[in-house]
């Protein structure tokens, strides 16, 4: 938006163009009234003039014509000097007659006229008048100079004292018509004064119009300096400055809209700090959020998403704003925003990529108000995927903790079902039968000790008792208990122990039950005659012990799960060596709690090595 306005644009110069307009239609109003009835009181005082002069003459003349002693000629044409005179400065007159009852030129005061003396006028409006009885009065146009005149033709009327005075001498003709006076004066000096007059007020209009447009642009300053000072501040108010107040410059109309800004600013102010704050607290609140939120507009378009929301799917806000929810969740295309308004239940969502399982828990509510409709969307995203890991891990371990109780049950069930119908009478066949249900007893009772003891270890409801121990001479004494368990087997240990003093902090019974455990595995899946080899070394700040046998190996795919319960590579075999599928699980367990670590190194059919790292010292006690 363009904050800059021009001052051809401004209300200012809006307001100074009324207002001179106005003041120009004024004076046009009052310059024309003024004119023409200046024009016309001049012509009317003008005509009033003549009119006296010609009533004059005309009573002069009604005398002479009706004296017939005297000599009317000569007497007319005083009569005529007299009254109207060529030299008047007051009438600029072009002539003046006067005429007979029949029409006949008896006198003149234009000389061109003296050779028409006696003969009969042209004035049509002369004849009107000696006809009618009545004055005629006109304006005409010199064809010649292109001059405007005034022409009356008066009929001669003697008055009424000389008429009876007339009757008495026994002349009858003094009561009749004798005619007329015609008078042609110019109007253009009228004209030429008028003129004169008007140029004067125009000057004088045009001083006053100049003067009267300084004084609106003041005044037109003045009204709009508090609309400027309030758009200027609105501009301020718009990029979020409110610190600034308004100037009130009077009580009227526009100081009480002042104030009124004045007050909405504060208000806005102190809505917006609040606003801010609210913002800022909902910004913390979704960016602190364990769960992701994602909220849409009505059309089911993504405008807001917190940072959870973008971990758990993998993008960020920039990239899915204002793009379809069902398109970002990878829902179904033919479900549309409308379903989801109406969804109640939640949605599990699988966003796993490779090996990587990722699986997230979707709840949707509509935002809606007051029973209006439906102004968007907020989506509600809970990583379950390891929620579903436990459950799954659940459903196995409880599947194959039933498959090992069932498998040695169902043996026993059978062997004694098999004694109880008479087997146990057989002395060949019954010692077997009871040495069978024996060792699935042990069997048994090896699982459930192992069982146990994983429960204990998920609920941490065990202790360590922890002891420096050199671990070299703990390995020895374990190695020989095992040398006299497999002398029948014909399997060679091979020790490969530093003779540096190894010592570390661990608890000799769980330690022991891990490491019985991995050479255990390493005599039962041996060949006979094979190798077994235990070594102990130093690598860094750690002393690393290793187990490899000969035997069958481990597939590359099989070798990161075989620490997970009841997992085997060869599930027959394992069974028949008697394995409960808990012992690396427990091993692995123990270690970690020794605060070292333990994994595997394998070939399939070329043997097997375990590595354990524990922390050592080289003193005992931890002393360097």
């Amino acid at each position: 938006m363009d904050q800059n306005v021009g001052f051809f644009k401004s209300i200012r110069f809006k307001l100074i163009i009324i207002y001179m307009l106005l003041i120009v239609l004024a004076m046009q109003i009052i310059g024309f009234y003024f004119s023409n009835s200046l024009e016309r009181s001049l012509m009317d005082n003008y005509e009033t003039v003549i009119s006296d002069r010609v009533n004059l003459l005309t009573v002069s003349a009604a005398r002479e014509l009706i004296d017939e002693d005297s000599d009317t000629q000569e007497n007319l044409n005083t009569l005529l000097n007299e009254t109207f005179p060529q030299t008047d400065e007051n009438i600029r007159f072009g002539k003046a007659q006067i005429i007979g009852k029949d029409f006949v030129l008896l006198a003149s005061s234009d000389p061109n006229d003296q050779t028409r003396i006696g003969q009969l006028t042209e004035q049509t409006i002369v004849r009107r008048a000696i006809t009618g009885g009545s004055s005629l009065s006109d304006q005409r146009i010199n064809e010649q100079n292109q001059e405007r005149y005034f022409v009356k033709a008066q009929p001669i009327r003697p008055n009424e004292d000389f008429a009876n005075a007339s009757l008495d001498g026994g002349n009858t003709e003094a009561t009749e018509l004798q005619g007329a006076v015609y008078v042609e004066a110019s109007i253009e000096e009228v004209t030429d004064q008028a003129q004169s007059i008007n140029q004067i007020f125009i000057v004088a209009s045009t001083i006053a119009l100049l003067i009267t447009f300084f004084v609106i642009i003041l005044v037109a300053r003045t009204i709009t300096a508090p609309i400027l000072d309030m758009r200027r501040q609105a501009l301020r108010m718009g990029h979020g400055d409110f610190s600034r107040q308004v100037k009130v410059y009077g009580s009227d109309e526009l100081g009480q809209l002042a104030m009124s800004f004045n007050e909405l600013t504060n208000k806005l102010h102190d809505t917006t700090l609040m606003r801010d704050r609210e913002q800022k607290r909902l910004r913390s609140v979704l960016a602190h959020m364990t769960d992701g939120v994602v909220a849409t507009d009505q059309s089911g378009l993504i405008i807001l998403m917190n940072r959870r929301a973008e971990e758990l799917l993998g993008i960020s806000l920039k990239h899915v704003l204002r793009k379809p929810i069902i398109d970002v969740l990878n829902m179904d295309e033919t479900q549309s925003i409308y379903d989801l308004y109406e969804k109640n239940e939640s949605v599990l969502l699988d966003f796993s990529h490779g090996e990587e399982l990722v699986l997230l828990e979707a709840n949707f509510s509509a935002i809606q108000e007051d029973d209006g409709p439906m102004n968007g969307l907020i989506t509600v995203l809970h990583d379950v995927t390891e929620k579903e890991k436990i459950e799954s891990e659940r459903r196995e371990f409880v599947a194959n903790v039933s498959h090992e109780l069932r498998t040695p049950l169902t043996t026993m069930k059978s062997y004694l079902e098999a004694l109880a119908d008479g087997a146990i009478e057989d002395k060949e066949i019954a010692p077997h039968f009871l040495n069978v249900t024996q060792k699935e007893t042990d069997r048994m009772i090896r699982l459930v000790n192992d069982l146990l003891q994983l429960s204990r270890i998920d609920s941490n409801d065990y202790e360590m008792d922890l002891r420096w121990v050199e671990l070299g001479s703990f390995l020895h004494q374990i190695i020989e208990r095992f040398e006299m368990v497999v002398k029948d087997k014909d399997i060679v240990f091979h020790r490969h122990i530093v003779k540096q003093p190894t010592f570390a902090k661990i608890d000799e019974d769980k330690l022991t039950q891990v490491l019985d455990n991995i050479i255990s595995n390493a005599i039962k899946y041996s060949p006979e005659g094979g190798n077994v080899s235990i070594t102990l070394l130093h690598q860094g700040n750690k002393a690393r012990i290793s187990i490899s046998d000969e035997g069958m190996g481990i597939p590359t795919e099989s070798q990161d799960k075989i620490f997970e319960r009841f997992y085997r590579v060869d599930k027959a075999r394992a069974r028949n060596v008697g394995g409960t599928g808990l012992g690396l699980a427990i091993a692995r367990e123990y270690v970690v709690a020794h605060e070292g670590e333990i994994w595997v190194n394998s070939e399939y059919n070329e043997g097997t090595t375990i590595y354990i790292t524990l922390p050592y010292s080289t003193f005992k006690g931890g002393k360097v």
